[in-house]
C-alpha cells in the first residue's frame, strides 16, 4: 500500500459494512494476497483488489437483506425505509438461516472470480438455500433466461422476486408457474444439482470438473452426517484427469432441532483434525466475511498447486476443505438458535409489532444505498473486462460431450448359450476404445469381475492409491470402487462430460435411489423447461437379480429398484429388462445414443439360451416389447414376460400347452415404461401409440404376464394391456424366499410354468384338470413335491 488511493481503499474494505467485520487474520491473510495477485499481474492493481473486496461487503449486505425479505415480505422498499404491516406475507415462508449464511460464500465464489479473472463452476449441497443464490443472481443481473425480464434489481423486479417466493403459484398443466421454486433447479441460474438430498453433492463434487476447471463446492455441517464416503475423495482425485474442486462447508452450527454433530464433537478444529486424518489440508475462516471465504478458496487452489509441483509429490494428493465457521442465520435476529433454520423472528411481522420492529431494525443495518450497490456490482461483474464468462455459464452446467463411437456389437448366435453380462462386458469394452476423448467412471460397489465384467476391469482398473501387484488396480483407473453404492454411483453421476457405468447386484442398488431420484428430476425438469440435458445417459445395470440370486437369503432378493425406478417419467427414467445377450446389448447401445437419461437394466449373469437375433433385438429395443414364439392372431391366450427367467418359463408354458393341443404365442417387454399410459405431453411422445400397443397386445385376449417385479406394480404401469382380472394374470415376485436354487425361488414365489399354466386356464375358461395332471396340481397348491415340475418337465 504504497499510495494514498490503495490505502484509502484499504481502509474502506477494512471498515467492514453492516453486520460484517473482518478480522485481524482475515485482514492478514487477504493483504498477503492481493500482494500476490498484483506482483504476478494476475490484478491491474492493488486498488482495483480492495474496491472488489468493499464490493462484495456491500453486496453480501444487499442480498441477506433480500433474502430476509423473501422469506417475509411482500414488496422490497428501494430507499430502505420501514415496511408496514400490510407489506408483510401473512404466511411466511423459507430455509432463512441457511440461506442467510450461504450469502456471504457465493459471493466470495464471486470475488474469488472477479480477482483472479477466472469462471469457476459451483455447486450447492444445500438446495434449500436456494433463496442466497437467486437473490444474489438478481441483484447482479446473472438470471436464467426463463428469469430475464422478470427479476432484477428494480423495485419491481426485486417484489416479483420475494412476492414468487413461495407463492405456490401453477399453471393450468400442473407445473410451477414462476421461475423460483424452493430448491435450487433448472431455473436457477447455473445451478446444476437440486441439492434437497443431504450429502450426494460430498460425494459428487471431487469428480465433476475436468483438467483446467475449476469448482467450487458449498456443503453443510448437516449433510455431514448423511453419506458415507465424502472423506473418500482423496483416493480418487488426480490431476492427470481432474479438475481443481474446492469444498467450502458452511458450518453454522445447527440443523433443524439441535446442534449439528460436528459441534457436539468439537467444533471447527474437531472436524479439521478428522479432515487431516482422511488426507484433506483444511482452512478453518470466517463465515461470516465473503473476503475470508475467497481468500480461503485462493489459497487452497494455490496450496494444492504447489503440492503438486513439489519434488517429492506423491498420491493421494492433500486436497482443499474450506471450513467457513459461522451461526446459523448470521445479520439477522433469531442468528444462532433453532428457529433461523426457517422462520428467525419471534412472530410474524404482517400481525406482531415487535417481530416487524425486529425485521426492519435488520433490515436497515443491511441496506446499501441504490448508487452504493449498482457500484459495488459494476466492480465485481467484470466479466467482460476480463474477457471471462458469466457464473451461469460455467462449463459444469452445460455439459455436451460430442455423440460418442457406437461400435457393432458382436452379436451372439440364436440358440446358443452364455451369460448376457459377458456379452455386455465384451461390447462396453469395444466402446471405451472407441472413445478415447471420454474420461470413464465406473460405479463399483465392489464384484465388478464376479458380475461377469472382468474385461471392463481389467481394461480400465480400480483406482488406488497404492496399486497391488497382480490385482487389476492403476493409480489412475477407472473403476471407482467401495462398497458403499451412493459414494461409487456418485462417481459415475457427477462425471457428465464423461462415459459412465454403474453396476450393482440388484436388492443392494436400492441404495443408491435418492442419488439416482435427484438426478432423474433435475433433468425432467430441464426437459419441461425446453432445456434437455446435453451429458450421455447413464446405465445402471444390476445383476446377480433377485431370482439368479437364489443361494442368498433373501436381503439379497429384492426387485425394489426396478419398480421404484419404474414410477419415475419414462422418458428419462428408462427401466430395461433384456433377456439374453444381445438384447442386453442392444439396450444398452440405445442407451448411450441418448441423452440425459438414466437407465437401470435387470440383466442376468448366469447362462442362458440367446433368442434374438441380431435384427430382432434391436426392434425389441425399438418397440420396447417383442414377439418370440407364436402369433397373437391364432393364439387363445398370450405369455408375456418381462425378464429372462421369467421369458424361459414362459417357453416352457407354451410348449406343455401345446402338447396338450392349445396354441399360445410369447411376447417379451424389454421396455414396460414404453407401453404405459403417457402422464404428460414429453411422455406421451416417447410411449407407445394405441394402435402399436394393440397391435402388439390385441384387446380381448387373455393373458398372463410373467414379471422380474412384483406383479402389482408391474400391471400398473401395464395398465393397457390388461382387460381385468377375469382376462390378465401377473405373476412375479410375492416376497418369498430364502436360502434356495433358482428353480425353489420360481416355486416359492408361484412363478414356474406350471403355475403360469394355471394362470392360463384361470384366463381362458380352460379346466385345471384338463392342462395339469394330478400331480402338478398337488405340487403347486402346496400339497405335494415341487420336484414334480422339474420330472414333468424333463418328459
Amino acid at each position: 500500500m504504497q499510495n494514498s488511493t490503495v490505502k484509502k481503499l484499504h481502509e474502506h474494505w477494512r471498515a467492514g459494512y453492516g453486520p460484517i467485520r473482518h478480522r485481524d487474520d482475515t485482514i492478514t491473510r487477504m493483504d498477503a494476497l492481493v500482494d500476490r495477485l498484483a506482483a504476478d499481474g494476475r490484478i491491474a492493481s492493488a486498488d482495483d483488489a480492495y474496491a472488489m473486496l468493499a464490493a462484495a461487503d456491500r453486496l453480501s449486505c444487499a442480498a441477506m437483506r433480500v433474502v430476509a425479505h423473501m422469506t417475509y415480505a411482500r414488496r422490497i422498499d428501494p430507499a430502505g425505509a420501514p415496511l408496514a404491516a400490510g407489506d408483510f406475507k401473512p404466511d411466511p415462508e423459507g430455509h432463512t438461516g441457511g440461506s442467510l449464511n450461504m450469502v456471504p460464500a457465493f459471493v466470495a465464489y464471486l470475488l474469488a472470480n472477479a480477482l483472479t479473472g477466472k469462471t469457476r463452476g459451483w455447486l450447492m449441497g444445500q438446495g434449500h438455500c436456494v433463496a442466497a443464490i437467486e437473490a444474489v443472481n438478481t441483484l447482479t443481473g446473472d438470471v436464467s433466461a426463463a428469469q430475464r425480464g422478470r427479476y432484477d434489481r428494480s423495485e419491481a423486479g426485486l417484489g416479483r422476486l420475494v412476492m414468487d417466493f413461495y407463492s405456490y403459484a401453477m399453471d393450468g398443466r400442473g407445473l410451477p408457474a414462476v421461475p423460483l421454486g424452493s430448491h435450487a433447479g433448472p431455473n436457477t441460474a447455473g445451478a446444476v444439482s437440486e441439492g434437497g438430498y443431504l450429502g450426494f453433492a460430498d460425494l459428487q463434487y471431487v469428480h465433476m470438473p475436468l483438467p483446467g476447471e475449476n469448482l467450487v463446492a458449498f456443503l453443510s455441517d448437516g449433510a455431514f452426517e448423511e453419506q458415507r464416503g465424502a472423506d473418500w475423495a482423496t483416493r480418487w482425485w488426480r490431476a492427470e484427469d481432474c479438475g481443481q474442486a474446492v469444498p467450502v462447508m458452511i458450518l453454522n452450527g445447527r440443523r433443524i432441532e439441535q446442534r449439528t454433530q460436528i459441534i457436539q464433537e468439537g467444533g471447527a478444529h474437531w472436524l479439521a483434525e478428522d479432515l487431516r486424518h482422511n488426507g484433506f489440508d483444511p482452512i478453518i475462516v470466517d463465515g461470516r466475511d465473503p473476503s475470508a471465504i475467497a481468500w480461503a478458496i485462493l489459497a487452497s487452489e494455490e496450496r494444492l498447486a504447489a503440492s503438486l509441483a513439489a519434488a517429492d509429490f506423491h498420491y493421494p494428493a492433500r486436497l482443499p476443505y474450506v471450513i467457513a465457521e459461522t451461526e446459523k442465520g448470521f445479520g439477522f435476529p433469531g442468528a444462532g438458535t433453532n428457529a433461523a433454520h426457517n422462520l428467525p423472528l419471534n412472530g410474524n411481522p404482517s400481525i406482531d409489532r415487535a417481530a416487524r420492529d425486529a425485521f426492519n431494525e435488520s433490515a436497515r443495518a443491511l441496506f446499501v444505498p441504490g448508487l452504493e450497490l449498482d457500484a459495488a456490482i459494476a466492480t465485481l461483474v467484470n466479466h467482460h473486462d476480463q474477457e471471462r464468462p458469466l457464473e451461469s455459464e460455467h462449463p459444469m452446467a452445460h455439459r455436451r460431450p460430442g455423440p460418442p463411437a457406437l461400435p457393432a456389437p458382436a452379436w451372439e448366435t440364436v440358440g446358443s448359450q452364455g451369460s448376457a453380462m459377458t456379452t455386455l462386458d465384451r461390447w462396453f469394452v469395444a466402446l471405451v476404445r472407441a472413445n478415447p476423448q471420454l474420461r470413464v467412471r465406473i460405479g463399483n460397489p465392489d464384484e465388478l469381475a464376479s458380475n461377469k465384467m472382468g474385461g471392463t476391469l481389467a481394461l480400465l482398473k480400480h483406482r488406488v492409491n497404492r496399486p497391488e501387484a497382480g490385482v487389476p488396480e492403476d493409480l489412475l483407473g477407472s473403476v471407482i470402487t467401495a462398497l458403499n453404492e451412493e459414494a461409487v454411483a456418485a462417481a459415475a453421476l457427477a462425471n457428465k462430460a464423461g462415459l459412465n457405468l454403474i453396476v450393482s447386484y440388484e436388492a443392494f442398488a436400492v441404495k443408491m435411489l435418492g442419488l439416482l431420484r435427484q438426478e432423474i428430476i433435475f433433468a425432467r425438469r430441464q426437459k419441461e423447461l425446453g432445456q434437455p440435458p446435453g451429458w450421455l445417459s447413464v446405465p445402471l445395470v444390476v445383476t446377480s437379480h433377485t431370482w439368479e440370486n437364489a443361494k442368498n437369503e433373501q436381503s439379497h432378493q429384492d426387485p425394489t429398484i426396478g419398480e421404484a425406478l419404474l414410477g419415475e417419467m419414462a422418458d428419462t427414467s428408462r427401466v430395461l429388462f433384456p433377456v439374453d445377450g444381445n438384447s442386453a446389448v442392444a439396450a444398452l447401445r440405445a442407451v448411450y445414443a441418448q441423452r440425459g437419461q438414466l437407465a437401470c437394466a435387470v440383466v442376468s449373469k448366469r447362462d442362458g439360451v440367446h433368442h434374438f437375433d441380431a435384427q430382432a433385438a434391436e426392434a425389441l429395443v425399438e418397440q420396447g416389447a417383442a414377439h418370440l414364439a407364436g402369433d397373437p392372431s391364432t393364439s387363445a391366450l398370450q405369455f408375456i414376460a418381462i425378464g429372462a427367467y421369467q421369458l424361459e418359463e414362459a417357453l416352457k408354458a407354451r410348449a406343455h400347452l401345446a402338447r396338450l393341443g392349445h396354441e399360445c404365442c410369447v411376447s417379451v417387454v424389454l421396455e414396460p415404461g414404453r407401453l404405459r399410459i403417457p402422464r404428460d405431453s414429453l411422455e406421451a411422445a416417447f410411449v407407445l401409440s394405441d394402435a402399436a400397443v394393440h397391435a402388439l397386445f390385441p384387446p380381448g385376449l387373455p393373458r398372463v404376464l410373467l414379471c422380474h417385479t412384483r406383479p402389482e406394480p408391474m400391471l400398473g404401469v401395464l395398465r393397457r394391456l390388461d382387460d381385468g382380472p377375469a382376462r390378465t394374470r401377473a405373476l412375479g415376485y410375492i416376497s418369498r424366499g430364502g436360502t434356495l436354487n433358482v428353480s425353489g425361488m420360481l416355486f416359492a414365489n408361484r412363478c414356474t410354468w406350471a403355475h403360469a399354466v394355471d394362470a392360463a386356464a384361470a384366463t381362458t375358461g380352460w379346466r385345471r384338470e384338463d392342462v395339469l395332471d394330478p400331480s402338478l396340481l398337488r405340487a403347486i397348491d402346496g400339497l405335494g413335491d415341487p420336484a414334480d415340475l422339474l420330472v414333468s418337465q424333463d418328459r
